[in-house]
């Protein structure tokens, strides 16, 4: 895991917005954990996101249509997705969870590149 950032440089979104983009952008994960695993990208591998039902995600890794390895996301659970740059422009987003006693990082996502929104769709057609 890379060293904490300053606090300056974390930001944080809602988990469905996050959630939704992460959907467009599964060609751009690097790395898959929890505190207990982690699912690394590989060459032979390619990323699906999916959502099973309103509170259970799932991101799966597999080469071709063989399952090497998932993560089940319980969206309930998450108050926000906290992101961090680093130096190679890699973005970490972790999915964060609070009590009223602690905040703990459940879930975290490596990818490629960092969050930018996403233009809203239009109706119109333009040349």
């Amino acid at each position: 895991m890379p060293a904490q950032a300053p606090e300056s440089d974390i930001s944080t979104l809602p988990f469905d917005k996050f959630w939704a983009w992460l959907r467009a952008h599964r060609n751009c994960i690097i790395r898959v954990g929890t505190p207990y695993s982690v699912l690394m990208d590989h060459d032979d591998y390619h990323w699906d996101v999916v959502t099973e039902d309103q509170d259970t995600q799932v991101v799966q890794l597999l080469r071709a249509k063989e399952l090497v390895g998932e993560v089940i996301v319980l969206a309930s659970e998450i108050a926000y997705v906290q992101t961090v740059a680093d130096e190679s422009g890699e973005q970490l987003f972790e999915c964060v969870v609070e009590t009223p006693h602690s905040k703990e990082v459940l879930y975290h996502f490596l990818l490629s590149h960092g969050y930018e929104e996403q233009a809203p769709q239009s109706d119109r057609w333009t040349h």
